[in-house]
């Protein structure tokens, strides 16, 4: 598997030049051109893994443009869409890059020069329109309408650099077409970290899902009509993975530690639920850069998560959260007794340590803008670099696989105990939860959160998804699939203090900090007051939003900690969607805007 790292690392440095529009007139020095290569398969098999891009663990970290999964204080995209007065296409200018599939498409008119048999060939133009269907996708789900092109454009085709945009169920149709060529060419049989018919399959059912649900939730496209064609590829491509794929959930009886080591392995290869990894390698490719210092900044980072998000998990009998009593204003340590056990290998819980605290446990840091929850899910527990960046990430495992299958079959009107069992229920032994069962009653909160959804079943999967795959980069396109952008308007609570005074926040009966009035001084070093073990207590200044408080509550002295203070408004339909950059439009008019954008 390091190997393959190793071959993808040096095809970047190989073929970067190659498919730069400046070097295409003239056979490169230092670079091998177009003209010159193409001749064998190992040279199609550079190329391919050129187009690599899958993410790694820094999706981890940043888990889209803000959503009810996290607060955000940071400077992303829509955050600023939704605060300006006016966003047009001079202000929203990013998405429009088309280098990938100018890579792709040279690739798709140049790979039949090497003269090999007719499987090796359709093997490699699966895995380039794989790439092609999963970079079209991206800009479908981004700009809906977008211009479809099969082949490389060169500087004299007027017609195809001045075209306009084709229709989003035009391009869709285009991208199934590449998915299916795909599915039935790619070879099954790839080293792990290498694209195969799974990965391509994988892709399939996530992208086909997104596509279903999105026609089936925006009546503003006109295609709600069509949306059970996407859900029944998803439906099918998802089938075939579970049936076929010889993949099985990550379970060694453990369901306090199973869920957590896949996010913190060093090397996923052979995991059984790893369909694709992307592999780290110290020195190499070093993926996990950005996690020690997210590591560094622990508590006070860019994003933080939300106590909706945390309502969210279920009791440890599977009822949920949200019909304890007193559930809105438990305290930290409360929150985390007898929930389900993926919640303490997703958070920092009480009494949790690590090795900048160990022996000791950490308390929580709070600070403005931040919820006071930290994540661990991918928490690295070294500070060494060799440690730290040869840590693996699953880019595509057969949970999500599950999920998408149980989501389509209900969206369908499908789904049946036997569906449950093959999918939530496996998540759910991994976690050692109890079942899912046809009939379950319909959570209140769910539905609050969902309206237009009736079905108890497809909450219950709704809530499943969110608890596996959070901050693994889905919830962001979840939100947009089904037509929930309002959600994100919703300014996320953090942790709850009844008033000023002492807090345990590590689960020994011990108080560990002290919030003091915004008119009060903390105190010198050694003037702090210290608690029963002789540490001294840390000080926070609590008062209003908005004041120069240590932290903001939402009454003042009391209340949930407030982090972000103001989203803005989402529009609908409009912001689900982006306009096509000013300057590209300038350049060709023909690219004209939808939705309202300017």
């Amino acid at each position: 598997m390091k190997k393959i790292l190793y071959i993808i690392s040096i095809t970047l440095i190989i073929l970067l030049t190659a498919c730069n529009d400046a070097f295409m007139d003239r056979s490169p020095k230092t670079a091998i051109g177009i003209e010159n290569f193409f001749k064998s398969e190992e040279d199609l098999r550079m190329y391919t893994y050129s187009l690599y891009d899958f993410p790694g663990p820094p999706i981890m970290v940043w888990d889209g443009e803000g959503t009810d999964d996290m607060a955000n204080t940071s400077n992303y995209e829509l955050r600023n869409i939704m605060l300006s007065s006016d966003p047009s296409s001079s202000t929203v200018s990013g998405g429009w890059n088309w280098s990938q599939l100018r890579k792709i498409n040279i690739f798709l008119d140049n790979f039949r020069k090497a003269d090999l048999p007719e499987e090796i060939l359709a093997h490699y133009e699966g895995v380039a329109r794989f790439f092609r269907a999963k970079f079209y996708m991206e800009k479908v789900k981004r700009f809906s309408d977008v211009p479809w092109y099969d082949t490389e454009i060169g500087t004299g085709d007027d017609n195809l650099l001045y075209k306009g945009r084709d229709p989003r169920d035009m391009v869709v149709q285009k991208i199934f077409e590449d998915y299916e060529y795909a599915a039935k060419n790619v070879w099954e049989d790839e080293p792990s970290g290498a694209v195969d018919k799974w990965v391509v399959l994988a892709y399939e059912a996530r992208h086909a899902l997104h596509e279903g649900t999105f026609r089936k939730y925006h009546p503003e496209l006109n295609l709600q009509s069509t949306a059970t064609t996407y859900l029944q590829i998803a439906r099918d491509a998802a089938k075939e993975i579970m049936d076929n794929g010889g993949f099985a959930i990550y379970n060694t009886g453990n369901p306090e530690s199973d869920y957590r080591e896949l996010f913190t392995s060093f090397d996923l290869t052979g995991n059984s639920e790893v369909i694709l990894p992307t592999v780290s390698e110290y020195n190499v490719s070093n993926h996990t850069g950005i996690i020690y210092y997210w590591q560094q900044l622990f508590g006070d980072y860019d994003v933080s998560p939300t106590k909706g998000l945390m309502q969210d998990y279920l009791m440890a009998d599977g009822t949920p959260y949200t019909q304890q009593p007193g559930y809105e204003t438990k305290l930290f340590v409360e929150e985390f007794v007898d929930r389900d056990p993926r919640l303490k290998q997703t958070f920092a819980y009480p009494g949790w340590s690590n090795y900048q605290t160990a022996p000791d446990p950490y308390v929580q840091s709070l600070m403005q803008n931040f919820t006071g929850y930290h994540c661990i899910k991918n928490w690295i527990d070294s500070g060494d670099p060799e440690v730290y960046q040869n840590v693996d990430y699953p880019v595509l495992r057969l949970a999500e696989v599950l999920l998408i299958y149980a989501e389509a079959r209900a969206e369908l009107g499908e789904l049946t105990q036997e569906d449950l069992d093959l999918t939530i229920n496996q998540l759910r032994d991994r976690a050692g939860m109890p079942h899912l069962n046809m009939g379950v009653a319909v959570d209140p909160v769910q539905q609050a959160r969902y309206p237009d959804v009736t079905s108890g079943e497809l909450l219950e999967i709704r809530r499943e998804r969110r608890i596996e795959l959070f901050a693994e980069g889905f919830r962001f396109d979840d939100l947009m699939r089904w037509k929930k952008g309002k959600l994100i308007e919703e300014e996320p609570k953090g942790i709850y203090f009844p008033g000023l005074g002492k807090y345990d926040l590590t689960g020994d009966s011990i108080p560990d900090i002290i919030l003091i009035d915004i008119s009060e001084d903390i105190p010198a070093p050694a003037d702090k007051e210290t608690n029963a073990l002789g540490v001294p207590l840390i000080y926070y200044r609590a008062g209003p939003v908005g004041s120069d408080a240590s932290i903001w509550l939402s009454n003042g002295t009391e209340g949930y900690i407030v982090s972000d203070v103001e989203r803005g408004t989402f529009v609908e339909p409009k912001y689900y969607y982006r306009p096509i950059p000013e300057h590209d439009v300038l350049i060709n008019p023909n690219l004209t805007q939808i939705f309202d954008w300017r």
